[in-house]
């Protein structure tokens, strides 16, 4: 088939600063194909695991009826399958909290080239709006997104497209013409449905596909990525979504078998019995050893980073004895199925303060000084709540590692965080114990409880080749939920 267009390679992107260029989004803005993973996390997470199951049920006729019929139709009945009857506050949140990780990992290298010469970006895409506009303008700096709409009744998708319908061929042509009284600069696309609108630009460059090119890294963002909410480790391919599909029953029953052994058997049993149900636990350093009874030596505190709600368990696991921890927004599930003492803190200081003292003098205590969880490599602000209450604080460097689900989530079910992480194949935890901290880098040797906190946090994130950040708690929920995680 003859192509009127040269290859992106060919496009210069010297002197575009204040030209204006137009990409479209699917196989060329993006490197992959299908849309179906994307379709498939928004089925999966605003419908669990029934909706992605229909999705894939679907996904052949869908793929036979976009290269065979009419690709219009065949992305109608993705657009169905994986969004009829979702809220639409549901699918908004997927796109904001979940799907820009996904599509920052799928970048073409050559069209980000292009693109981001330039001032004025604007994408055509036949994928729904709200699944990509908050991405586009968020993490890319497009200016304008004009895609596929969605029919809403009541709050909820009905499955069905609005007019003018599904965004493809001689639609983005119109849709073009309407944004523009004179031809843009540039086109960027990638299928022969992308020709129409290419056409009236004045420059215009096909993207071809090739396997070998391996999507941009993510450190090139304009905007680096720093929270992102999702279950799915991995992007759900069909191949992936059919076996996870099929692995999730086994799965949640080998979940429940290791949960059942962290509540049942003694601190001291649960490292061995996890191994031999496949979990990997590996334990560095040397831990100090639990206060003397009858005596009045202070407990220890152990300061961790924080990766998921189990932290403090397997931190006991480590130890081979239980260690209370201090919680904050702990669902009542998971309260009722730790095989730890956890005390929830007010986020009163004054009180918080008295508690945290009053349980030290029972024994030893652990803290996640973060205040919540964060998957990317690096440590949010240390709270100094603790360090103005004791000098026996033994900083734990925290490390999981998952492939297939997340043990956390900022906008779904808190309760079912434990489930998900244990429910991966070979899920593992590193604990690193450092040293005890000196007396001279403590209150009691005159520094200030910020200035403890801070070195702590330096001290666990040079453990864990992590960077360091200022980001907080509310940070996070403001960039995921819209909310500052306020319980």
């Amino acid at each position: 088939m003859f192509i009127p267009f040269s290859t992106i390679k060919k496009c210069s992107s010297r002197g575009r600063e204040d030209q204006t260029i137009v990409a479209n989004l699917d196989s060329a803005i993006l490197c992959s194909l299908s849309s179906f993973p994307y379709f498939a996390l928004v089925a999966f997470e605003t419908g669990g695991i029934l909706r992605l199951l229909f999705l894939l049920v679907v996904a052949p006729l869908a793929g036979f009826l976009h290269y065979f019929i009419s690709e219009s139709v065949g992305i109608q009945v993705l657009i169905f399958a994986s969004m009829a009857g979702a809220k639409v506050s549901d699918i908004e949140s997927v796109a904001r909290a979940v799907l820009p990780r996904f599509y920052a990992e799928d970048l073409h290298p050559e069209t980000w080239r292009v693109l981001s010469a330039s001032r004025r970006r604007y994408v055509l895409t036949a994928n729904p709006t709200i699944m990509v506009e908050s991405f586009l303008k968020e993490y890319l700096g497009v200016d304008v997104v004009v895609g596929t709409e969605i029919e809403i009744r009541n709050g909820r998708a009905t499955g069905f497209v609005r007019q003018p319908g599904v965004l493809v061929g001689e639609k983005k042509a119109a849709a073009l013409g309407e944004m523009f009284d004179k031809s843009p600069h540039i086109g960027l696309g990638s299928a022969c449905s992308d020709f129409p609108f290419m056409k009236l630009c004045e420059e215009a460059y096909i993207v071809p596909h090739d396997t070998k090119v391996n999507p941009m890294s993510r450190d090139q963002l304009p905007k680096p990525i720093i929270f992102h909410d999702g279950r799915f480790v991995q992007r759900p391919t069909p191949l992936r979504a059919l076996i996870i599909i099929l692995y999730i029953p086994a799965g949640f029953l080998l979940a429940c078998l290791r949960l059942a052994a962290g509540i049942l058997l003694p601190m001291r049993y649960v490292y061995f019995v996890l191994h031999a149900l496949g979990m990997r636990i590996t334990v560095k350093g040397t831990a100090p050893p639990p206060p003397e009874k009858y005596t009045r030596q202070s407990g220890v505190l152990f300061a961790s980073s924080h990766r998921t709600l189990l932290d403090p368990i397997f931190l006991s696991i480590s130890l081979g004895r239980p260690v209370t921890a201090v919680t904050y927004s702990l669902s009542r599930l998971s309260e009722i199925l730790s095989p730890i003492k956890t005390v929830p803190l007010s986020r009163n200081r004054e009180q918080d303060a008295a508690m945290i003292k009053k349980l030290l003098e029972e024994g030893d205590l652990v803290i996640c000084p973060e205040g919540t969880t964060c998957r990317e490599p690096i440590l949010l602000r240390f709270s100094s709540l603790f360090a103005e209450i004791t000098d026996q604080i033994v900083p734990v460097a925290v490390e999981n590692k998952m492939t297939m689900f997340h043990g956390t989530t900022a906008r779904g079910w808190k309760g079912m965080d434990s489930f998900y992480f244990l429910m991966n194949p070979s899920p593992a935890y590193q604990i690193t114990f450092l040293q005890k901290l000196p007396q001279e880098f403590t209150c009691t040797g005159g520094k200030s409880s910020h200035d403890v906190a801070n070195h702590i946090q330096k001290l666990i994130a040079s453990t864990l080749s992590y960077e360091c950040t200022s980001f907080t708690r509310k940070d996070k929920y403001l960039a995921l939920t819209g909310n500052d995680g306020t319980v």
